[in-house]
């Protein structure tokens, strides 16, 4: 999948593991609602959400859904991730654990009203 150079979410998606799809699906139609005013874009090959600047990214993988909503993001909400592995700027959502929606939807809210009250 690295190899080739994605131009548009959708094409991304067509190559993404089958496991994945409905979950991809499932957090695109959400994250979207959440920051509306925010564009689809392709960056550093992966699905992202850009207003101001990105707010995430998020990627398929074989036994997971990467989410990178930023470090400060991360820290905001990392009481609520639970048994989800971490790192700096990004979370891991496993296949076999059911989408952490309501989360999701917070992290991108959270990165969407910091770029809402920038100038």
């Amino acid at each position: 999948m690295e190899s080739i150079k994605f131009k548009t979410v959708d094409e991304y998606f067509e190559s993404i593991p089958s496991q994945a799809v409905e979950r991809m699906k499932t957090i695109r139609k959400e994250i979207k609602k959440t920051a509306s005013l925010a564009e689809e874009v392709i960056s550093y090959n992966m699905p992202a959400l850009k207003y101001k600047g990105i707010l995430v990214y998020y990627a398929a993988y074989e036994k997971h859904i990467g989410f990178y909503p930023t470090p400060d993001t991360i820290t905001a909400f990392k009481k609520q991730h639970g048994d989800f592995q971490t790192a700096k700027g990004s979370v891991k959502f496993p296949h076999d654990i059911p989408l952490p929606l309501e989360l999701i939807k917070k992290m991108t809210k959270y990165r969407y009203e910091e770029k809402l009250k920038e100038k």
